[in-house]
């Protein structure tokens, strides 16, 4: 059975994406198959840097890692090319991203902005649609904005995905999550915060939810 695995917002807590990711080679038994990674990479958490050192450095054994942008990922990029918009960025978790790199913007390594800035905004598969934050139902995928991707959030309890797609996405945390919907499933846990980190598990052959999920446990900050 192939199996796609996703990660959400892990936003600097490099320990919940370590245990995070040797939990799927353990529950894939030697089989290979995809992660994706919603989004959210940097801020808020101690270790922005380790986190995106991690993920550039990619994955062995034939595994595909895909990694999605988040809303904060393109504001930590947008920050460090134009300082009118650094105080935002600072004000919403940069501050700790900044100081995972040693404090000062120049300090970042212009390689890894141009890696936050060139991540795509989807991905879809047969049977679903990957997103940080969401789409509007109503525009065709090649046509919705970037800020709907990065920043929607849906109304409470919103059942649809995309058509036939079930999308799957992060960006609006809930500490009792992950919600499940039948058109759509949010894995978003605020784990930063919370220490809980939720993966889903979703076989690329049926259609739907999760099949199962993988949850990694750790200190909460």
């Amino acid at each position: 059975m192939s199996c796609t695995y996703v990660i959400p917002d892990i936003h600097g807590r490099l320990d919940l994406l370590e245990d995070g990711l040797a939990e799927i080679v353990e529950r894939a038994a030697g089989q290979v198959g995809t992660i994706v990674a919603l989004g959210d990479y940097v801020d808020k958490g101690p270790d922005s840097k380790k986190v995106i050192d991690r993920l550039r450095a990619g994955l062995r054994d034939r595994w595909k890692l895909i990694c999605l942008k988040g809303n904060h990922d393109a504001m930590m990029v947008a920050a460090l090319r134009d300082e009118s918009k650094l105080r935002f960025w600072l004000e919403r978790g940069g501050d700790t991203a900044l100081r995972s790199y040693g404090g000062d913007p120049s300090d970042v390594p212009s390689a890894d902005i141009e890696w936050l800035d060139k991540l795509p905004l989807m991905h879809t598969d047969t049977h679903r649609l990957y997103v940080h934050a969401g789409v509007d139902p109503d525009v065709p995928l090649d046509q919705q904005a970037e800020r709907t991707l990065l920043w929607k959030r849906y109304p409470r309890d919103y059942q649809f995905g995309f058509g036939d797609l079930h999308v799957v996405h992060g960006h609006d945390s809930f500490v009792d999550g992950p919600k499940l919907y039948e058109g759509r499933t949010n894995l978003d846990t605020r784990a930063w915060r919370t220490g809980r980190l939720v993966i889903g598990v979703f076989d690329d052959e049926k259609p739907g939810g999760a099949i199962d999920f993988i949850r990694v446990i750790k200190q909460p900050m």
